[in-house]
């Protein structure tokens, strides 16, 4: 036993005694006859060592918190909702916090910050939504007030110079003077296609009628709006 050591086979385990003269020169296992290289496991001979079996990588786990903050985040992106935008920003953070102090056990980092990213973005548009949406609605209806009574003006304009020169063909006609003022039934054939032309009348005139929407007066004054405090005439040009 003096000149020899022992060794266990790497390959199959089996203990072989090996002459001390063959340390670390190439040998045959007598069990599996795999060539291996003879090293004693003895105390006396510490260089040897066993080989150490690897352990076989663990897949991490997923987050749920991550999957959560995902979903949340991709839910409020189209109806711009804080309840769901806010839940996907904790969710996020608190799920890379714990993948972070989990040391690998588990992952779903991207999805996490995923979450985290459509979360901001749907608060962020909320919040420009909640402040343009007021200002839409005082400036928009003051607008929309505006662009009709700017119609309306413009309707009342047309029709007070259609007055105008209806009252001038009229004059040209019966050979009247300027003093002279004609009535509604006078000039009606002159507003539009005959007698049975309309008179017009004010779109604001709430009687819808011409007698109380206009003053004709007479050939030498222009014809005004009567519910118009300014009394706008018709812009007559000399």
């Amino acid at each position: 036993m003096n000149g020899q050591f022992k060794m266990e086979c790497p390959k199959c385990g089996q203990s072989i005694e090996c002459p001390v003269d063959s340390r670390d020169q190439l040998i045959s296992c007598p069990t599996c006859q795999a060539q291996i290289f003879a090293r004693p496991v003895d105390p006396a001979y510490p260089s040897q060592a066993k080989p150490v079996a690897i352990p076989n990588p663990v897949r991490p786990k997923t987050s749920a918190l991550a999957v959560w903050g995902l979903v949340l985040g991709f839910l409020s992106l189209p109806c711009f909702s804080l309840f769901s935008a806010i839940p996907a920003v904790i969710c996020g953070h608190m799920a890379q916090s714990r993948i972070t102090y989990s040391r690998g056990s588990l992952g779903g980092r991207g999805l996490a910050i995923g979450g985290l990213v459509s979360g901001c973005l749907a608060i962020a548009l909320a919040i420009v939504c909640l402040i343009r949406v007021p200002v839409l609605l005082t400036t928009g209806v003051p607008y929309s007030t505006r662009l009709r009574e700017t119609s309306h003006v413009k309707g009342r304009i047309s029709n007070l110079r259609n007055i105008d020169r209806s009252k001038a063909q009229w004059a040209l006609e019966l050979h009247n003077q300027n003093t002279d003022t004609p009535t509604a039934s006078d000039i009606q054939p002159y507003t539009g296609d005959g007698t049975a032309s309309e008179l017009p009348v004010c779109p604001n005139d709430s009687n819808q009628r011409f007698d109380t929407s206009y003053s004709i007066n007479n050939v030498g004054i222009e014809p005004t709006w009567k519910n118009d405090l300014r009394i706008c005439g018709a812009g007559r040009k000399s």
